[in-house]
């Protein structure tokens, strides 16, 4: 029997309401635990709102939504200090971003500058509003949508802000006895209303000191490095993954051991999570584009060729 690590613990509390996506959540149960954000660049009704609620409520943590549109501000997401005139001061009114979880819907229907608002939070978990920094809420975890199909009103996330995400995922549909499930259980009401709390916040804090004692041995550090480095050695590849891309890999593989309650990282854990990791941070040249060719082909291309350690 495989340990009930803290992390497995809430993804089996999740699993109650979003079936059928035991390996998504195991990735991003790793990711919060972890400290890595994550992008959902899926369909609409897929269950993401589902899910960024499920995983708040699982740990007792403070949930946040903002709905991302053409006209939000950047003051709509961090806060913005308001005069009190019987006081006489600037009184500074938090926004949404401050939560422990903050739901980013459609984040690609706001504009750049909008967007740019959350580099900071995402990087350094604080915002600076008229010259003051403001801490965010320990721990501090985004998770934005998006949908991959619509264009119309959109403004696609730049590069910078893509590196920020830790993993990009698409949750898909479920099967047809999994979604005949869902319409059981909602028959009565939403399965959300009848989720507990599994875990505590404090328990989410030590388990992400406990996650960073994980063990990665040299030789698994070089073979992080060298599939980073194979990313900006192709030649379909305009711009290839950066240093904070073999971060990333390093740290969610061993959220990945400490969720299945091992010691140590193996290649698995890091083969699991390359995908996920490395294909949005590619920039591809125009004639792979146009040739049908995708991140995530250029990531499993490399994971077959780089020798993996024994």
């Amino acid at each position: 029997m495989p340990q009930i690590t803290l992390p497995r613990r809430i993804a089996a509390n999740m699993a109650t309401v979003l079936h059928g996506q035991d390996a998504n959540l195991r990735k991003i149960v790793s990711a919060w635990v972890t400290g890595l954000h994550v992008l959902l660049d899926d369909f609409p009704g897929t269950g993401k709102t589902t899910l960024a609620k499920a995983l708040a409520r699982s740990a007792e943590a403070r949930f946040s939504r903002v709905q991302f549109t053409p006209d939000l501000l950047p003051s709509d997401i961090v806060g913005v200090s308001i005069y009190d005139v019987q006081k006489q001061e600037f009184r500074f009114h938090q926004g949404p971003v401050f939560a422990n979880v903050l739901l980013a819907d459609e984040i690609n229907r706001a504009s750049p500058r909008t967007q740019s608002a959350l580099l900071e939070a995402m990087a350094e978990a604080q915002v600076t509003v008229d010259g003051v920094r403001r801490a965010l809420p320990n721990p501090y975890f985004v998770i934005a949508t998006q949908n991959p199909l619509e264009s119309h009103g959109t403004y696609p996330l730049p590069e910078a802000q893509l590196d920020r995400f830790g993993i990009r995922l698409a949750l898909g549909y479920i099967s047809a006895e999994q979604e005949c499930q869902i319409l059981d259980y909602a028959q009565t009401a939403h399965p959300l209303d009848k989720l507990q709390a599994c875990a505590t916040l404090d328990e989410l804090i030590a388990a992400r000191e406990a996650a960073a004692r994980i063990v990665v041995a040299p030789a698994l550090q070089h073979y992080i490095v060298a599939l980073v480095r194979a990313t900006r050695e192709r030649k379909d590849v305009l711009m290839g993954a950066s240093p904070r891309a073999s971060i990333t890999l390093f740290q969610l593989a061993r959220g990945l051991a400490f969720f299945d309650g091992e010691d140590f990282v193996t290649p698995d854990h890091i083969q699991e999570i390359a995908v996920d990791v490395l294909a949005h941070r590619l920039a591809l040249e125009p004639q792979a584009r146009y040739g049908g060719i995708t991140g995530s082909n250029v990531v499993r291309d490399i994971l077959q060729t780089i020798p993996v350690p024994v």
